[in-house]
């Protein structure tokens, strides 16, 4: 197929070779006459933009900005920058510049402070994880104000002034957790943990607690009873055990977050091998506790995919004028000992 040039449309068209440059980048004015005798000759000679040249001859380069929990500080991140390389290298041509921030997942103070320094660069575009629901309102209005570009991926929150999330339906996530343990138990305490975060300013805890409520609320089986406990890392053994001691009814435990490792280590050393443990994420350690079925079933968030879908779509959106989409919800993936294996191995 012949690469026509500007020049060859100009002649096609039987215009200047100025006009048919305003028209194919859509700037200065341009005759309704000569628009159509253009538009004609490019739909016969179905003519596709080089978007990659177009964007190179720009010389402006945007600047993204991924404000994101410290992988160093809690594991569950490391796939999180992992999906951003993977959407640096492949943008990697264009004119954009992409650095990640990493504040303290359990201080708001760390998360206010680095986004402070992110701010000092001056970002068209910013993608974070908004752990803390009231601050992220706060800072995702200032970047409203200041022209910038807003996506949040893991965790969702209500703002009409967001351009994009990248996750999982929290709510349905956690209505799937409660039918899977609808299918291990018949009757019995089940407890929902919380561990590290502020609940009252962690709404994606919140979310998965409402659906997993909402799940049983909805059950003709009401043979069970539904408690909430509250822990911080460096006292789960001793609040689960005191809990379990508390509560020889205790039958199931669905863990909101990646650390379900921890409860799991508590009931094996219990040999407390009739609780079944639902929680999330593929951390080695929570692997190690499925392989043995001290955990039941981990629910995998696909956190790598989220960051590189999240920056890819602004990427886009900047270079190309692509428009974002609002809401890219991934699917639920539910792993047990049977398919872990063949899970990371294709993964």
């Amino acid at each position: 197929m012949k690469k026509h040039t500007i020049k060859d449309i100009a002649k096609l068209a039987g215009v200047s070779k100025g006009t048919v440059d305003r028209v194919l980048h859509n700037r200065g004015k341009v005759s309704q006459k000569a628009l159509d005798k253009v538009n004609e000759v490019l739909n016969e000679i179905d003519y596709k933009p080089n978007i990659i040249a177009r964007s190179l001859k720009n010389n402006k380069i945007y600047r993204i900005c991924i404000l994101l929990p410290d992988p160093n500080l809690d594991s569950y991140w490391l796939p999180c920058v992992e999906g951003i390389n993977e959407a640096k290298t492949e943008f990697n041509s264009f004119n954009v510049y992409i650095e990640s921030y990493f504040y303290n997942p359990t201080s708001t103070a760390s998360f206010i402070k680095t986004n402070d320094s992110l701010l000092k660069t001056s970002p068209d575009a910013v993608l974070l994880v908004p752990l803390f629901y009231k601050e992220s309102l706060a800072i995702i209005d200032n970047y409203n104000s200041l022209g910038i570009v807003s996506g949040t991926f893991n965790n969702q929150i209500k703002s009409r002034i967001i351009n994009s999330f990248v996750g999982q339906d929290l709510f349905q996530s956690g209505r799937v957790a409660a039918s899977l343990i609808d299918l291990l138990l018949s009757k019995g305490l089940i407890c929902i943990v919380h561990i590290d975060e502020e609940y009252e300013n962690a709404q994606h805890m919140q979310e998965k607690e409402k659906g997993f409520k909402n799940y049983f609320s909805e059950s003709p089986n009401k043979n069970f009873e539904i408690t909430t406990l509250k822990v911080k890392s460096n006292n789960v053994e001793t609040s689960f055990s005191n809990f379990i001691n508390d509560n020889p009814n205790l039958k199931g435990v669905f863990v909101t977050t990646s650390k379900s490792y921890q409860i799991a280590e508590i009931i094996a050393k219990k040999e407390a091998n009739n609780i079944a443990l639902v929680g999330y994420d593929l951390l080695k350690q929570n692997i190690n506790y499925l392989e043995d079925k001290t955990i039941k079933f981990l629910i995998h968030q696909n956190p790598k995919k989220q960051a590189y879908i999240g920056v890819s779509s602004i990427v886009e959106h900047l270079i190309f004028d692509k428009q974002i989409a609002k809401q890219v919800l991934l699917p639920l993936y539910i792993i047990n000992s049977e398919n872990v294996k063949d899970y990371i191995n294709k993964n």
